[in-house]
């Protein structure tokens, strides 16, 4: 376990969503410090922001597609060994509502795909990190918890 100062330590708390159409995974490929990964629509939280609403923001602006939480995944902490930051992702399970054609994927995004399981455990060597298969597997396992688990006081 890497251990911080308490003055030097400052986590990012992002979102994720799992959404599962036809027994595929939504997932985008994207440029990042370790060259082009795939990882599901996710990004930080932002402030004067809910989780839930960043969830759907994040979903959107990587995908193109309106996505309708349905519960919690999970909470994941990872620290990345490429920058040393400690991520704490809030993961969703999410259904696809509403595609917009011509959409402009945010900076960064290369494009989307649509993945069995299996095709994305062949490619497990191009996940952004290990919290995608570890959130598509607890999905998988209906893992799940009620969205009013979150208090927004």
């Amino acid at each position: 376990m890497i251990e911080f100062e308490q003055d030097s330590f400052a986590p990012h708390i992002t979102v994720a969503c799992v959404v599962q159409k036809d027994n595929k995974f939504l997932l985008v490929e994207e440029n990042a410090e370790k060259g082009i990964v795939f990882n599901q629509p996710a990004g930080h939280l932002e402030a004067n922001e809910t989780l839930m609403d960043a969830a759907k923001r994040e979903a959107f602006e990587e995908t193109g597609w309106h996505v309708e939480l349905t519960a919690i995944i999970g909470i994941y902490f990872y620290t990345s060994p490429n920058n040393g930051i400690t991520y704490h992702r809030i993961c969703f399970a999410a259904e696809p509502k509403q595609f917009v054609e011509h959409h402009q994927l945010d900076e960064g995004i290369i494009r989307t795909h649509w993945f069995t399981y299996d095709e994305l455990l062949q490619q497990s060597d191009k996940h952004r990190s290990p919290m995608v298969m570890q959130c598509i597997n607890d999905y998988l396992s209906e893992r799940r918890f009620p969205l009013d688990l979150i208090k927004h006081l």
